[in-house]
């Protein structure tokens, strides 16, 4: 039998404990070939909501999860950290509390490491929000162009894996994705996005906590910009309209919701610029957008 590619699953928590079960049975049944789940590796950060009792009892039964505990939170980038110190694997992956993978998408993001030039590989971020609400259509719409983006050039999110070649990420960043994409970059190694590789999440569901999120990653993707000089896809400001008019080509009746969502964009935007550059503020420990728990997803045996 061929040997399968080995990797380690860092799961980052902060009060999770409405997903934390189904996301780690989503991931203790992942359909695997050609890889194999050394370990899953549960980084909680000052959970106050019975995450960790939840992660304690799967870690009892399932000798290859293993919790480990944040007195305070440092933000997730330092999380990150503390998974990469603690991984065994070559391969990693990291995977947000709240979101849910589907079946095989470990093996079909691992599986292209054979190929010695890929460094990191993100799948397709797919929101259960309602796209017939504003905010739910705004946030489908921002995941359907991230699509389109990263088919032309890879932007990787939400549940990304990447080679074990660096200690740390800043830990100062609020776009660790991002953070990792440009060490790839700076290590001559490529970006592959895997766009049947899905991984379920949940956008806001209010307006209020759109804009937070918006707000904060406009201000991490400018503290990247300035300090690591690694430009995000998404800034592309060219390719975003021109992929928004796609859209709205196909879809004429959702046009108010569509330059409703590009004005609540631009308007976020300013937001984090203004916290960025006038400010001075770098929001790498965020107010958690409430909303954005509890999936739906279920999942089968």
């Amino acid at each position: 039998m061929e040997k399968q590619l080995l990797c380690s699953i860092g799961v980052i928590v902060y009060n999770e404990a409405a997903n934390i079960g189904k996301l780690l049975d989503a991931l203790l049944l992942q359909k695997s070939i050609k890889t194999k789940i050394q370990e899953i590796i549960v980084i909680s950060s000052a959970c106050t909501d019975g995450t960790d009792e939840i992660v304690r009892q799967y870690e009892k039964e399932h000798e290859a999860i293993k919790l480990i505990t944040e007195a305070e939170r440092g933000g997730k980038s330092s999380a990150i950290n503390k998974f990469i110190k603690a991984a065994k694997s070559e391969l990693l992956i990291i995977e947000s509390g709240d979101t849910i993978p589907a079946e095989d998408t470990v093996e079909k993001m691992i599986v292209p490491f054979l190929d010695e030039k890929i460094g990191m590989t993100g799948g397709r971020p797919t929101p259960e929000n309602n796209p017939r609400t504003f905010v739910g259509y705004s946030v489908k719409l921002l995941w359907d162009l991230h699509h389109e983006m990263a088919l032309i050039s890879p932007k990787l999110g939400e549940m990304v894996a990447f080679r074990k070649i660096f200690d740390q990420i800043p830990p100062e960043s609020a776009v660790d994705e991002a953070s990792i994409e440009a060490i790839m970059k700076d290590n001559d190694l490529d970006l592959k996005y895997i766009p049947d590789a899905i991984v379920y999440n949940k956008g806001p569901e209010n307006i209020s906590d759109f804009i937070k999120q918006r707000r904060r990653i406009e201000t991490g993707h400018l503290w990247l910009m300035e300090n690591n000089d690694y430009l995000v896809t998404s800034q592309n400001k060219g390719l975003l309209f021109k992929l928004a008019y796609k859209e709205l080509k196909k879809d004429k009746e959702k046009i108010f919701f569509l330059f409703g969502t590009a004005l609540v964009e631009m308007y976020s935007r300013l937001l984090g610029w203004y916290d960025y550059k006038i400010l001075k503020k770098n929001p790498f420990k965020w107010d958690i957008a409430n909303s954005t728990k509890k999936l739906k997803k279920e999942i089968k045996e």
